[in-house]
């Protein structure tokens, strides 16, 4: 059955994405035609309608971020903690102001990305080539006409996929890339932009990595008092990836409205690295083969003058095969974990204006899951969900108040064992802001929000782990903040933006994985109480020295997360595993002409490590890193040509961002690419 239905949704893939390549080469023409250079968009985008702002970065300036997945461009958003388990073939996952990595709700394209087997994405399978804009908001997007599943996360990253643009009559775009490095990455991607009619464009899109993931490091060991000695340079080996991505997307607008089509699908074989706790032993890690494919559509359009409604479909599969390749020879049991997922989601979204300055929405979604694997006894699980969600926001003066709440009912199907119960929450949240003066550069604002995250397929049915009776983890935000914008006429200084937040969480009923009498043997249980006090502070300028133009952009994050379960443990009030309480980065971007330089200089405070006591041999050390990079653009015969060098962490830092998994020292990349 597996294998018919991997079979047709082969076909289906393989037609879709034939079928817009010919749309794309029956319309291509060969004139040469000459590009204009786009100038890079700004980083932070002022827009009263949205009550809480997002941090984004977008066009050109992703590209000059030293960064090579989605992952590694959100190290530099405050509040923002990603885990790396090493080199381009390590997990990386991100948290969001210390809530845990399930919280965060990853939207590509309008529509969230799902993995209800552990709820997390990987966000380093997630290549910037095809990447428009990242954003990244606390809370939820601050407006009502969405989803019922943007409304059900702590804290969102949208990632918008490119939409193709023509300039100058142009009808056809084609962008041709490469890049490698140091740790022998070979990484060819090409992107092929159809403008079909004045209405209709399409793009379709392929790229391919290959590394060896080798890189040397300096082994350290774990001394009493928490430092690190390093005595010994090795080599990590387990770090390969063989990956294939393709995407396709035909887009079309309408009268009042637009609509969209999007194929994907990602394929990798990949080595997992293995925690070096032995200096004379480096092992062998795990291996991962990911295919991952989905199809996804969604339509908008105003039918009246004051309505507006949306509709958003999405299909995916996932093909995961885990195998645990450490320690084999000397032991018998042996892993070889196949798991399949489906989704199918649905989505309904209605917008009505009562007045210019008062809206009201209603949204209702549906989602089905399940997942299959060839574990013994396995439970088999189906999820249904379904979500409905009211949302009215108002503005009088300079006051604007949005306000939502949503309805999450989950019902469950297992095919062994016991099943948990039903589900039903609702959840509300408020949104407000004030712009005090009359100028509109100094904005206040604040919100609080209550949600909620289920327990995952792993933790209610995994094989001698999962516990049926868990209960949902809650999350309460409470935030204030102001933003500063102000655009200057002086010549030199020409933009100043500020944003500063102060914030409380609280999680209730922390999903922790406890040991029972046999250490072979954990359990999923409801533990947790974890309380939250932190900072964020963004701040950019634009400065202009003659024909050099100046970025400078700072971001700091302060964090005290400290565990309240029970006060008879040793631990209480401690800091919770690997939250620093100091984090920053530092970015200063230069332009000259067709010149442009980028240094970045990232710090992470001291942390502790995966056990729970903060004492000094959980200690680890605060790391940094310096990453430098400059590019050239050249016109040759009326097309673009791009090269660019990059050093990545100049100074040879020794760091681990999680602890035993070493991260590479001093790298170089050279990027090239050509624009048609």
């Amino acid at each position: 059955m597996v294998s018919k239905f991997t079979s047709g949704l082969h076909k289906v893939i393989v037609i879709f994405v034939g079928l817009t390549a010919q749309l794309l080469c029956s319309q291509t023409k060969r004139d040469t035609l000459k590009e204009q250079h786009i100038v890079p968009v700004t980083i932070y985008k002022k827009n009263f309608k949205e009550i809480v702002s997002a941090q984004t970065l977008s066009g050109e300036q992703l590209e000059r971020l030293n960064s090579q997945s989605v992952a590694d461009a959100l190290r530099y958003f405050s509040g923002v903690q990603i885990k790396d388990y090493g080199g381009i073939g390590g997990l990386k996952t991100v948290n969001i102001r210390s809530m845990g990595s399930q919280h965060v709700g990853v939207f590509y394209d309008g529509i969230q990305l799902g993995n209800a087997q552990n709820g997390v994405v990987d966000l380093g399978k997630f290549s910037l080539d095809d990447i428009e804009e990242i954003s990244l908001y606390n809370g939820q997007k601050s407006e009502i006409f969405q989803p019922a599943k943007d409304f059900g996360s702590s804290g969102s990253i949208y990632m918008q996929a490119k939409t193709p643009a023509f300039k100058n009559g142009r009808k056809t775009n084609v962008i041709l890339r490469t890049k490698s490095s140091s740790i022998q990455l070979f990484n060819p991607s090409f992107r092929l932009e159809q403008k079909i009619s004045d209405k209709i464009s399409a793009s379709l899109s392929s790229e391919y990595l290959q590394t060896d993931g080798i890189y040397k490091f300096r082994a350290g060991k774990k001394m009493p008092d928490g430092s690190t000695a390093y005595d010994t340079i090795a080599k990590r080996y387990d770090s390969d990836v063989t990956a294939k991505r393709f995407e396709t997307s035909v887009n079309g607008t309408l009268n009042d409205g637009n609509w969209n089509v999007r194929g994907y699908g990602y394929l990798s074989n990949r080595g997992i690295p293995a925690a070096i706790v032995n200096n004379g032993f480096i092992p062998r890690g795990s291996r991962l083969k990911d295919e991952n494919y989905f199809i996804q559509g969604q339509f908008k359009k105003k039918l009246f003058p004051k309505f507006e409604t949306q509709f958003k479909a999405k299909f995916a599969y996932d093909y995961t095969r885990y195998m645990d390749t450490l320690n084999v020879e000397s032991t018998a049991l042996r892993i070889d974990n196949t798991y399949i997922q489906r989704e199918l989601y649905l989505s309904s979204s209605n917008l009505y204006s009562i007045t210019p300055n008062w809206d009201v929405s209603a949204s209702m979604d549906f989602q089905y899951n399940n997942l299959d694997a060839n574990l013994v006894d396995f439970s088999y699980p189906t999820r249904y969900t379904s979500l409905v969600a009211f949302a009215t926001t108002y503005q009088w003066n300079r006051f604007k108040i949005l306000g939502s709440v949503l309805g999450t009912f989950i019902h469950e199907n297992v095919e062994n064992n016991s099943k948990s119960p039903d589900k039903t929450e609702w959840t509300p949240s408020v949104f407000a802001s004030y712009q005090p003066f009359q100028s509109n550069d100094f904005t206040i604002r604040a919100f609080y929000k209550r949600i909620f995250r289920m327990p995952t397929f792993n933790d209610l049915y995994y094989s001698m782990i999962g516990n049926t009776f868990l209960k949902p983890e809650f999350t309460n935000q409470y935030d204030l903040g102001f933003t500063y914008q102000k655009l200057y006429t002086n010549q030199n200084f020409s933009k100043l933006y500020l944003k500063v937040d102060g914030y409380y969480n609280v999680v209730e009923n922390k999903i922790v994985a406890m040991p029972t009498a046999n250490l072979f043997r954990w359990t999923m249980t409801n533990l947790g109480n974890v309380k939250i006090i932190g900072a964020d502070i963004n701040l950019q300028a634009e400065i202009n020295f003659g024909e050099v133009k100046l970025k400078p952009l700072l971001s700091y994050t302060y964090q005290s997360a400290r565990d309240f379960t029970d006060p008879s443990e040793s631990y209480y009030g401690d800091q919770i595993p690997y939250i620093p309480w100091n984090a920053g980065t530092f970015t200063m971007m230069a332009d000259y002409h067709n010149w442009s330089f980028n240094y970045s200089c990232m710090y992470v405070g001291e942390r502790y490590d995966g056990q729970l006591n903060n004492i000094q041999y959980n200690y680890i050390q605060p790391w940094y890193t310096h990453d430098l990079s400059i590019q050239r653009r050249f016109e040759w015969n009326s097309h673009q040509f791009k090269t660019s060098f990059e050093v990545n962490n100049i100074f040879n830092q020794n760091y681990e961002v999680v602890r035993n998994y070493p991260m590479p020292g001093r790298n170089f990349k050279l990027i090239v690419s050509f624009t048609l």
